[in-house]
């Protein structure tokens, strides 16, 4: 779960902001605030991991208020102002929202958020590899999940996205299929195409097809064929 505060002069835009969070059920909020001074002090009391900012307060904007602080939270700035972008940006901002926003564009900002590093869980980020209980956040719409990675029976490319296929669930990751390839232990994991990468422990049968290739079946019953490259390599490391 992710804390979050409001810092936002007006009343009618934070209550139309904490309506649209409601649909976002991994951010908690904990304050709120209408100007620099208040928002210093609820963030001392409460220290959120996340502030929704406006630019334009009454005591000075957005960025004074960051200046004010020891530790710098993730920010999403809601401003009514374009031309603050690439200020906002070098600030690190996560996203920079133009008034009026959607919800949709709000979840967007929000899945930008670096979710290992504010709760403590992974996330699909190419770097270290994962074990089989590595935990990872996914989420399809309002449903979100933490799963091991021994759940997940095959990752499927969707493009720049990749599909995550367990216990019947198959939520979409912002991460290229490549991307997590590089994280997955190669004894638990085997890209059997460009496409998949089936965990082998989920593999339930395997059958040569009349085309030569290699198809087989997975616990849920999903047929997967091997491509021929990767076939060749399939039957080097399951052969006597």
């Amino acid at each position: 779960m992710i804390s979050a505060m409001i810092v936002e002069d007006s009343r009618l835009a934070r209550l139309e902001l904490k309506e649209q969070l409601k649909s976002i059920p991994w951010i908690s909020l904990v304050a709120e605030a209408d100007n620099i001074s208040d928002a210093a002090m609820r963030f001392a009391q409460y220290k959120p991991d996340l502030i929704f900012l406006d630019i334009d307060l009454p005591d000075g904007t957005g960025f004074d208020f960051l200046t004010q602080l020891e530790v710098a939270p993730k920010v999403i700035f809601t401003t009514a102002y374009q031309e603050f972008a690439l200020q906002a940006f070098e600030k690190n901002a996560v996203d920079y929202l133009l008034k009026p926003y959607t919800s949709a564009r709000l979840l967007e900002a929000c899945e930008r958020l670096d979710l290992a590093k504010l709760n403590g869980t992974q996330s699909l980020e190419p770097s270290d590899t994962l074990t089989a209980q590595s935990q990872f956040f996914v989420k399809d719409g309002t449903k979100c999940w933490l799963i091991k990675l021994s759940q997940v029976e095959r990752f499927e490319s969707m493009g720049n996205y990749t599909r995550v296929h367990f216990e019947g669930n198959h939520p979409m990751v912002y991460r290229s299929l490549s991307q997590i390839e590089k994280k997955l232990p190669s004894d638990k994991f085997f890209r059997v195409n460009r496409q998949n990468i089936v965990q082998l422990s989920y593999v339930e049968n395997v059958e040569q097809c009349s085309s030569g290739a290699l198809e087989i079946t997975l616990v849920s019953g999903e047929k997967v064929e091997i491509s021929r490259r990767q076939a060749s390599i399939f039957r080097e490391l399951y052969s006597l």
